[in-house]
């Protein structure tokens, strides 16, 4: 907790304030708006983008999964081993390369609802949007939060969770981890803020605003993680293993460990099971609505294309590179792609 409240402060903090200002100055794309800082950033500046685009169609089919495992759920359809049915009748990784027609219709799915809400103006699109999915996710998450404090074995992971460990302090890796999950989840150096705060009127109070926004972001993670942390200590009691060989990370956590905590739930995992998917899936589409929103607006401005057309260009575009991860590939391909935007391109636009 250290790492991650000195990041707050000396990354996210600065750097919220620094972007929600030049947007809030210039009231223009990324594009335009760095070129006024200094022309020669525009290269920088068009990077960004670029970058934003490129991740939105992989995670778009991670949404995708959590689609289809929101359908799943209800009945458990992934059956008594949810690591070889995610690689074998999801993913399909074990198979020569073929197209997956399952996974190819999610991200249709997907991608006709980010431009189906992104086409039209912000208010009545990603506003109205956002004022609906945004609270739904929190009161969905304060529900599993409660249920999770309920089931047996909630102790051990809070436990774990509340643990001191002092030694850990001077372990570079938690440093890192948590600078990057400051940077990632609040978004910094992806245009996201500085889009939005061009959109906001002269006299916003942008230091409010940025400490609504820490507040928000920094309590949902550390709620969330208390319901995480629970369910995950049933699934210690449950079978016996240990918790430090039960934690796994991405898409391992959301398709394999969880469906595995669901099977030996018991009645209320159908309950549980639907909402935790509903949940990871509100919180992709606003994820994906806000990356697109960066690109929609660089494009739109630098060529002059409506909203509406440039939504459309950028939507039909990134579709179909979409399809290169609806392949057996897919998930090989998402890790390669992933770490090399997120470790590489972001690190040196940021």
């Amino acid at each position: 907790m250290i790492p991650y409240i000195i990041a707050v402060l000396i990354v996210g903090l600065p750097f919220i304030l620094l972007e929600s200002s030049v947007g809030l100055k210039f009231k223009e794309s990324i594009i335009n708006s760095y070129q006024k800082v200094n022309n020669k950033l525009q290269i920088v500046a068009w990077i960004i983008p670029l970058t934003m685009f490129l991740i939105i169609t992989y995670y778009i089919c991670i949404v995708g999964w959590d689609l289809i495992y929101f359908f799943l759920s209800f009945t458990k359809a992934w059956g008594p081993d949810p690591n070889t049915f995610f690689t074998v009748s999801i993913a399909q990784s074990n198979t020569a390369f073929h197209f997956v027609p399952l996974v190819g219709i999610a991200i249709l799915v997907i991608w006709a609802l980010v431009w189906f809400i992104c086409r039209k103006d912000l208010n009545d699109g990603i506003g109205k949007a956002s004022n609906i999915l945004v609270p739904l996710m929190f009161v969905i998450m304060i529900g599993i939060v409660i249920y999770s404090l309920t089931i047996p074995g909630a102790s051990i992971g809070l436990q774990e969770y509340f643990a001191i460990d002092w030694n850990a302090i001077w372990d570079f890796n938690i440093w890192l981890a948590a600078f990057g999950q400051i940077i990632f989840s609040l978004s910094l150096g992806m245009g996201v803020i500085l889009t939005y705060s061009s959109y906001l009127p002269d006299k916003t109070n942008i230091t409010k605003n940025t400490a609504i926004t820490i507040f928000a972001n920094c309590g949902f993670e550390l709620v969330n993680a208390i319901g995480i942390f629970s369910i995950l200590g049933f699934m210690v009691l449950s079978s016996g293993i240990p918790f430090d060989q039960l934690i796994v990370e991405g898409t391992g956590l959301a398709f394999i460990a969880f469906p595995q905590v669901f099977n030996v739930m018991g009645t209320g995992s159908h309950i549980l099971g639907p909402i935790f998917f509903l949940c990871i899936l509100i919180a992709g589409l606003t994820s994906l609505i806000s990356m697109l929103e960066v690109v929609t607006t660089s494009i739109g401005s630098k060529f002059e294309f409506s909203r509406k057309k440039a939504t459309t260009v950028l939507c039909l575009i990134g579709f179909f590179i979409s399809m290169i991860y609806a392949t057996s590939l897919g998930s090989y391909l998402i890790g390669i792609v992933d770490s090399m935007l997120n470790n590489v391109v972001l690190i040196f636009i940021i």
